[in-house]
């Protein structure tokens, strides 16, 4: 409510990064977002529907992967497409709401090509007549940061690349104007690969940990014979999934080898890992 109000003169920047920050820190985060801001983008106040907006583009500079899979549903394009259409809501949301959400769309099928959905949706609109045609944004129209609060920026790393965009912003002629939006598109590109790459590693290192507890847990039963058939082959299926987990591991320190931290988290779950797959080889054969 906060982070879409349309009482207040400006956008709260720092309550639309904190629910940016909610939606990685949660589990059903993107899921729980969307639905969310399904609703207040289907509003009848303008200016609460467009502030919706700005947060889901935010939400997808800086949610990342799993934000990315959400969008690209049915479920939640549809919701979108009922703004547009004169069947559900098209008859009376402004004509501002409808060029933003179709701005949206269209831009997804640039960004996310890989998406089926989001390119068969957007190809119905323009079928139906519901989109006459694509959007055009001036190259020379800037796209500002999501949120000047964002952490960890690559434009707060990279200080050549920060002073680059600066004079480049500074400057009225067209092609520098030009040369600054694709700076900023290819950096946003940057920090979602980035944010990607951290979601899977913090993914893989709870289910690694997870896993891990409920293996043991079982194998203490086993070691009882207390274990049920249901139970044991829980047990086997666990066993399997760590077996799986590994080559992931390794692949994600690949990708990790120029974060020391990050590398010592995948490191310490590997051998959480190892340890366990040890621990029910033992027991197992022991029994």
């Amino acid at each position: 409510d906060e982070a879409t109000d349309p009482s207040i003169p400006e956008e709260n920047w720092e309550c639309i990064q904190r629910f940016c920050d909610q939606v990685n820190a949660d589990t059903d985060g993107p899921s729980l977002a969307l639905r969310l801001l399904a609703h207040k983008i289907q509003s009848p106040q303008e200016l609460e529907a467009l502030r919706a907006l700005t947060v889901l583009e935010t939400c997808v500079n800086n949610c990342g992967e799993r934000f990315h899979n959400e969008i690209a549903k049915f479920r939640f394009l549809n919701e979108l497409i009922k703004v547009l259409s004169p069947k559900y809501y098209g008859i009376w949301s402004s004509e501002k709401v409808k060029s933003r959400v179709t701005e949206v769309i269209f831009s997804w099928t640039v960004w996310f090509p890989q998406e089926v959905k989001i390119r068969d949706a957007y190809q119905m609109l323009k079928k139906q007549g519901v989109v006459k045609e694509d959007p055009k944004v001036p190259e020379d129209k800037i796209l500002p940061p999501p949120s000047p609060r964002s952490q960890n920026s690559i434009f707060d790393t990279d200080e050549e690349k920060s002073k680059l965009l600066a004079r480049l912003l500074r400057s009225r002629r067209s092609e520098d104007l030009q040369a600054a939006n694709r700076l900023i598109q290819s950096t946003v590109r940057q920090e979602q690969e980035k944010s990607a790459k951290a979601s899977r590693r913090a993914n893989a290192i709870s289910e690694v940990s997870e896993n891990v507890k409920r293996m043991d847990k079982l194998l203490e039963n086993y070691k009882r014979q207390e274990l049920s058939t249901s139970d044991q082959e829980t047990l086997q299926t666990l066993f399997q999934r760590c077996e799986k987990l590994r080559p992931l591991l390794f692949r994600l320190a690949s990708e990790t080898a120029d974060d020391d931290e990050a590398l010592a988290e995948i490191l310490q779950a590997n051998d959480q890992l190892t340890q366990a797959l040890g621990r029910h080889r033992r027991v197992v054969a022991g029994h």
